[in-house]
């Protein structure tokens, strides 16, 4: 094998795997090479996280990932002040990070974050691309290298935890789902190892599952649980046993809707 086939094959590995279903990562590579902001919508674990690792890995810029909550500030993205050897010094945060180095600065779940972290992400988000540190005085200037990426789950938007229409008009937009079922059934297969065919079988079992959201469910089954629940079977876990702790403990703690899960479960397996 040649040397430039060999480092091929190791550039392949090095990038996560992900199996694109439309045009997102033309739009991912036209966001960065413009300059863009981009929000990504879609419920819980249908890919939007892997999404974003496979998209830096193939642009080869390093990714600063940042999952939001409710205690995540400002102060966290940009950096503070700490006591360091006897010392105050200033840490830069991830965000700063990104900007002043270059690369894709990507904050999961942004909604559940306070809103004095959305005030932050103005500037860097117009034609400005500004990042102001007031505590060191510094106005930072975004290089072109840079790209803000953003995500959130509509299904669960709140009236106290949603993204403002002024701030989703800031960037550019791209709604993410469950994959159709072959691509969703390689896709699990890929990354289990169970073969195709019994993976079609959890798939299969996911749309009936999903079909339940919005009534007994409050989110469907994400194809990172049916990931979870493939490897444990290719590990030679049972099939009842796998799906009980993978499709049904974390989707509902309420005895009645397991017991319809598992319903569900049996009709399909038997």
């Amino acid at each position: 094998m040649s040397s430039s086939s060999a480092r091929s094959l190791e550039s392949d590995r090095e990038i996560p795997y992900y199996h694109a279903v439309g045009n997102e990562c033309e739009l991912f590579e036209q966001a960065y090479r413009q300059h863009l902001p981009l929000l990504l919508k879609g419920p819980t674990g249908c890919g939007k996280t892997r999404f974003v690792s496979h998209m830096a890995a193939r642009l080869g810029k390093p990714l600063f990932t940042v999952s939001c909550h409710d205690d995540l500030t400002a102060a966290d993205l940009t950096g503070r002040y700490l006591l360091q050897g006897g010392e105050t010094r200033w840490v830069d945060g991830p965000l700063t990070r990104a900007v002043r180095e270059g690369g894709i600065c990507y904050l999961d779940e942004v909604v559940e974050a306070r809103k004095d972290v959305t005030v932050v992400l103005h500037p860097l988000t117009d034609d400005r691309r500004l990042l102001p540190l007031e505590r060191t005085g510094e106005l930072l200037e975004a290089p072109d290298d840079f790209m803000l990426v953003v995500s959130y789950n509509p299904g669960y938007q709140h009236i106290l935890k949603s993204l403002k229409p002024s701030t989703r008009q800031r960037f550019v937009a791209q709604t993410f789902d469950f994959p159709p079922p072959a691509v969703e059934r390689d896709i699990v297969a890929r990354e289990s190892g169970l073969s195709a065919d019994r993976c079609s079988a959890l798939v299969n079992l996911a749309a009936r599952l999903r079909d339940m959201k919005g009534q007994d469910l409050e989110e469907g089954v994400s194809t990172r649980l049916l990931v979870y629940c493939a490897t444990l079977i290719a590990a030679g876990m049972p099939i009842m046993e796998a799906t009980r702790a993978t499709l049904v403990e974390p989707l509902s703690d309420d005895e009645d809707v397991q017991e319809g899960l598992m319903e569900a479960i049996r009709a399909t397996f038997g």
